[in-house]
Order: structure tokens, then sequence, then C-alpha cells
């Protein structure tokens, strides 16, 4: 029994001491070596590990991306009201040496309450320079990447990294927010209003080029009509100048059957004339006959 009890007692030491001399680091942690708590290393990968039992010690920490989600907080604007503001901020342990220094041991506590305080005084900061209506436009984004590259530089003192910033919503207070939609509402029938003037300016630009154009092709068009004319008037007096030239009296005599033809014979039409009128020559005349 005391040779069995002795082998147990050595296996016991035995695997005490591995434990005591073995320890491994998960992916997913930053572990920190100590001798004595002050730091030996600070970059250990992932795996199995030794150390000297009763003088090193270890620290884990986790490697992830942790979320910090803040109560809602009220901001004072540039116009001197109030809105309520919850954000959230994704962060992870870049160095952690700094982290543990700065951390005081490494309380993840620690570090988000030094962080929520750091984003605070940054969007008290970005909210105080703007007004409501730039908070809730397209300069959110803006605020919130500003807000980030400004915070990074600061979180680095804490060991940290800043993944992301985002403002999850913005309320207003009962008193404010009838107010703050009125204002908007009239910035944005403001704005409409200038479109349609603007609008209305270049209609009636388009309908004066319009008219100027038309007018001109009418009068191109008649003076290009009334010289087509003019040319046929010409033709048709030069036609009738060298038929008259050719047979005076047949040239006559052709005509006044033309006005006969144009003017006897149709129902209702009623002609007073002289018997001896010249109308009539070729009635008369016998010779012609």
């Amino acid at each position: 029994m005391d040779i069995k009890n002795m082998i147990v007692g050595v296996i016991g030491l035995i695997t005490l001491l591995l434990y005591n001399t073995l320890y491994t680091v998960d992916q997913r942690e930053k572990a920190i070596l100590f001798k004595f708590r002050e730091i030996v290393n600070a970059d250990i990968g992932p795996g199995l590990h030794f150390r000297l039992p009763f003088v090193n010690t270890v620290s884990k920490f986790p490697a992830r991306i942790q979320t910090l989600t803040s109560k809602p907080e009220q901001f004072l604007t540039g116009e001197k009201k109030y809105v309520t503001v919850d954000f959230f901020v994704k962060w992870r342990i870049q160095n952690v040496a700094a982290f543990y220094g700065a951390t005081g041991g490494g309380r993840i506590g620690d570090a988000e309450n030094r962080l929520e305080q750091l984003m605070k005084d940054g969007l008290r900061n970005e909210f105080s320079r703007r007004t409501i209506e730039q908070a809730l436009s397209a300069e959110r984004g803006n605020i919130m990447q500003g807000l980030e590259n400004k915070s990074n530089e600061v979180a680095k003192q804490l060991g940290i990294e800043i993944i992301d910033v985002r403002v999850s919503r913005i309320d207003f207070p009962d008193t404010v927010s009838d107010s703050v939609y009125d204002r908007m509402r009239s910035d944005r029938q403001r704005v409409a209003q200038d479109f349609r003037s603007r609008g209305k300016e270049e209609a009636a630009k388009i309908e004066a080029t319009a008219d100027r154009e038309a007018t001109i092709l009418k009068a191109e068009a008649y003076k290009e009509s009334e010289t087509i004319r003019g040319e046929g008037d010409a033709k048709a007096a030069d036609i009738y100048t060298r038929a008259y030239q050719q047979d005076a009296e047949f040239y006559s005599f052709y005509r006044s059957l033309g006005a006969y033809r144009n003017s006897i014979g149709k129902n209702g039409d009623i002609m007073v004339m002289e018997p001896d009128s010249e109308f009539f020559r070729y009635f008369k005349n016998q010779a012609a006959r």
C-alpha cells in the first residue's frame, strides 16, 4: 500500500507540475506572460506553451470584437436644443500590454467605461457644432466617421481599436419635436418652391425661343411664297403677252368666252347690264361671229 500511495503521489505531483508548466492559448484569445507580475511576453500566439511554475503567470483576454451599447444620452445641438441619442461601438483589443496597463489589470468593464465616456465627449462636441436637421441628414455618416477617426487616436492609449461607431436612434423631447418637424417641412417647401420657380423660368425661355423660331420660319416661308407667286405671275403675264401678240382678236375672243362661261347660265344669278355693253360685243358683231 505504501508503494501504491507513493506511485499515486508521484503521479499527482507530476500532473500538478505539468498543469502549472503547460498552458494553452485559444485563437480567440490574447495572452500575457508575467514573471513575478512583470510582463515578459505580450505577443503569445495560439497553441500550447510552457512556463516556470510559481514564477510565471498568464493572463488571458478576449481577442474577438466586443460591443459597447450605450444608454440613451442627451446632447445639446448648435441650436441649443436637446436630442436623445442611442449609440453602440464595436471594438477589440489591439495592444494587450497597453490594455493591461491602461485598465489596471485588463478589466473589460473599466475599458468600456472609459470608452463610453470618450464616445460621449466626442458626440457632444459633434452635435454642438450642428443643427438638428444636419444631424438627421447625410452629415450623420460624416459625424460617425469623424468620431471614429478622432476616437481611434485616443483609444490607442487604451490599447484598443475602434472598429465601428453607429448612432442607433435620435429622438427629440416632445416640446421640441413639433417645432423641429415644422421647420424641416418649411425648408423642404422652400426648396420645392425654388425648383418650381427655376422650372417656370426655363419654360418661359424655351417658349420664347420657340415663338421666335416660329416667327422666323413663317417670315421666311411667306417670303419664299411671295417670290414663287411673283415668278408665277410673271410667267403668266409673259404667256398672256405672247398670246396677245400672235392674234389679238382671237385672244380677246377667247377671253370673252371664258367670261361668258363663268357668268352666264348659273341658276339664281342675275346680271343687269346695258344691251350695248362691251361685254356683249361678240354677240352683236356679225363679222366676229
